[in-house]
């Protein structure tokens, strides 16, 4: 499917298949078409080629109350004048179901969102997360087919963030509910969702589970999106067994991938992955090794963030656990270790 704005292609050629009951998240900065793409599907823009379905049956035909969707938007859209209990059968009563069922429906979906003794509440008398309760009851009682959440956590706190994305997903799980969920928050996305698609200028970079988008991204770009990484370019000076040799400066790494010698290639490698070695310390068999100048040092806590020099111009960030800036500073010289098969090699 396509959806153009005069010249500009906000979602461009994207082809997705999302499972019965699957948590799917969109994600991507600012502008790369994924709100789009949810409204699109929705019925809330219209598609300027291709098709959407659910199952069998094509949707994207249909005006948006007969698509059987429910959606939670990112300013609630709670309606000031009702009470929680008047918000959340709202599309009930415009559906013209019975005053009896009505009164059913939305008692049971108050005790799944853990609101049910707030039905006769105003809006006003709410925190920011049970507004965002209010909305997903709101769409859960009209029982839709796909549940779609455009950024529904991006006005709250952090500590709030955590704690209600732990409860939207819990729920999907326990309403076995197909859900599409649109945000710019890497964590958020790794800690919700069953598959990821990380998109850019319209288009999809790579479609896959979180670990695997983490751990094997397809592209720079989703490497360099997804957290914090490494990204070093360098030219294959051959082989080590079935490592690559890429050379970076006067720096050699070995890397798990597939290159030929003198090509021009980039890769990955996350800060986590590299292990600073101590005083006398060898490396792990099989990992790669190399010695640099240590860099500024950020004491966070539980995470050190170091800055280590491998040449006039080149940095890596590393992020190690329990080290203190004094026992590094006191060494001058850094060695370190990393396994190669925890490098992404970039053709191109």
């Amino acid at each position: 499917m396509s959806r153009s704005f005069g010249t500009v292609r906000a979602v461009d050629d994207v082809s997705l298949e999302i499972q019965d009951g699957e948590f799917f998240t969109l994600l991507g900065p600012s502008g790369c078409g994924k709100t789009t793409l949810l409204r699109t599907i929705a019925g809330f823009a219209d598609l300027s080629a291709g098709q959407i379905r659910f199952g069998q049956k094509r949707i994207d035909t249909l005006p948006p109350h007969r698509r059987n969707t429910g959606m939670v938007f990112q300013n609630y859209a709670i309606f000031p004048n009702l009470t929680v209990g008047g918000n959340v059968a709202y599309g009930l009563k415009a559906r013209s179901v019975p005053e009896v069922q009505i009164k059913e429906r939305v008692a049971r979906v108050l005790r799944l969102v853990h609101l049910d003794t707030y039905g006769d509440r105003w809006p006003h008398q709410l925190s920011g997360g049970q507004l965002q309760r209010v909305a997903i009851a709101r769409c859960l009682v009209i029982e839709p087919e796909v549940l779609l959440l455009d950024e529904p956590l991006s006005n709250l706190d952090a500590k709030l963030r955590v704690e209600m994305r732990a409860e939207i997903r819990e729920l999907q799980q326990q309403l076995k509910i197909t859900a599409i969920y649109v945000t710019h928050d890497q964590e958020e996305a790794l800690a919700m969702s069953d598959r990821i698609a990380v998109m850019r200028a319209g288009k999809l970079e790579q479609v896959a589970r979180p670990q695997d988008i983490y751990r094997a991204p397809a592209t720079p770009f989703v490497a360099e999106f997804m957290g914090t990484t490494n990204l070093l370019r360098g030219t294959v000076a051959g082989r080590a067994g079935e490592a690559l040799r890429i050379r970076v400066g006067q720096q050699e790494f070995c890397a798990a991938g597939k290159a030929g010698e003198g090509e021009s290639v980039s890769f990955s490698l996350r800060p986590e992955t590299i292990r600073l070695l101590g005083p006398g310390e060898t490396p792990p068999t099989g990992w790669g090794a190399f010695e640099a100048r240590l860099g500024s040092v950020e004491f966070l806590g539980a995470i050190t963030r170091i800055e280590l020099q491998i040449g006039n111009d080149t940095m890596l960030r590393v992020a190690s656990l329990d080290v203190l800036p004094d026992e590094l500073k006191a060494r001058g010289r850094i060695a370190a270790a990393y396994d190669p098969r925890r490098i992404t090699v970039f053709r191109g």
